[in-house]
């Protein structure tokens, strides 16, 4: 058995780059139940960006901001609207993990860095994926601070509700046509990931639109990454859609686990945002296609969380609407009663959700 060279100990952190970071970071306090726990910015030495870190059990997000209007962050939000620069890999050993991946053709982000504070020390080094995405491997193995050297902690004079989301599960990339396979090859050469799952045409598609997936995943499962491909159809997939609003390949959607999808998903309505709709219709007679579940079927399609069963159990699911003006960025909320794979049962349904979507916007 061939010894893992990318050992990864879990999602370290999703940084995005937005308009407004002190407003994004209310909208996720208040909407999401995220605490914000550190910040970054002029008044820490940072003339270029302000960043806050916002905190929910295992999940950090950054929301970074330009300060300055000929800022990359400035170019990047001007082409991609608000959305994921990077997806950041905790590792044990940075300089390692950035040394096996460019020795394998990876393309270098940024040179190992070691950046120290009074709490310790952090190494970070990041390579190149698909659009202008970037992986960070981070090394925090020596570090007791609140993020990041540079970064200060925040005390909140008021605490937002956690809303009991756990952990990233997934994250999926939107590519061009004809090179999921490339991105795909990438994973598996460069960073030593498996192939986990293919859907293809006929699994996801409707009778106007399709894509095709496949999802690939590090050695321990801890991270894993769908990426997606446009289909040929009729009219303009979610996918086309995506590329020309993100103008190029970039994070679709983030999947954030929880352990209690009705109580998630209620605070999150009651709060203000917004799910794709699926008709009730699809409830008459999913407990025949799925068979028995522990959650009462009345509150799911009160709340329109989906479910889907796979060898290994089942899962529950929904998908918000895109969190900026631009049809580019979501979230899934998913529950995993031992299933271990995507909802396939469901894509059908969420296909249909996401075209209704698209012709509201003229973009079908």
């Amino acid at each position: 058995m061939s010894t893992d060279f990318l050992p990864i100990n879990g999602t370290d952190h999703i940084e995005m780059y937005v308009g407004n970071a002190k407003q994004a970071s209310l909208f996720y306090q208040h909407c999401f139940g995220f605490e914000c726990i550190a910040y970054a910015g002029p008044e820490t030495g940072l003339r270029d960006r302000a960043s806050y870190v916002l905190k929910q059990n295992k999940i950090r997000l950054v929301l970074t901001s330009p300060l300055r209007s000929d800022s990359p962050i400035s170019q990047h939000i001007q082409k991609h609207g608000d959305g994921v620069k990077v997806l950041a890999l905790w590792v044990d050993d940075a300089a390692k993990s950035f040394r096996e991946t460019t020795l394998r053709r990876a393309e270098e982000a940024a040179r190992p860095q070691r950046l120290k504070d009074e709490h310790g020390e952090v190494v970070v080094a990041s390579i190149k994926t698909y659009g202008e995405t970037i992986h960070t491997f981070v090394e925090r193995k020596n570090y007791r601070g609140p993020f990041l050297p540079g970064y200060r902690a925040i005390t909140n004079s008021v605490k937002p509700t956690p809303i009991g989301l756990q952990y990233v599960d997934h994250c999926v990339g939107n590519v061009e046509l004809g090179r999921m396979n490339h991105w795909v090859e990438f994973y598996e050469k460069v960073m030593g990931f498996s192939l986990l799952v293919t859907f293809d045409d006929n699994d996801i598609s409707t009778e106007y639109s399709a894509l095709m997936s496949k999802v690939v995943s590090n050695g321990n499962g801890y991270i894993k990454f769908p990426i997606n491909e446009p289909a040929e159809g009729k009219k303009k997939s979610q996918i086309d859609e995506y590329l020309e609003f993100y103008n190029g390949p970039g994070v679709q959607h983030i999947a954030i686990a929880t352990d209690d999808i009705i109580h998630t998903v209620g605070e999150l309505r009651q709060r203000g945002v917004e799910f794709l709709y699926v008709p009730e219709i699809y409830y008459e007679d999913i407990l025949d296609r799925v068979g028995h579940i522990n959650e009462d079927l009345k509150e799911l399609k009160r709340l329109n969380i989906l479910i889907d069963r796979d060898e290994e159990g089942y899962l529950l699911q929904i998908f918000t609407k895109p969190v900026q003006d631009r049809p580019t960025l979501f979230f899934e909320i998913i529950e995993r009663n031992g299933a271990k794979s995507f909802g396939k049962g469901n894509f059908k349904a969420l296909f249909e959700a996401i075209e209704r979507e698209q012709e509201l916007r003229g973009n079908l």
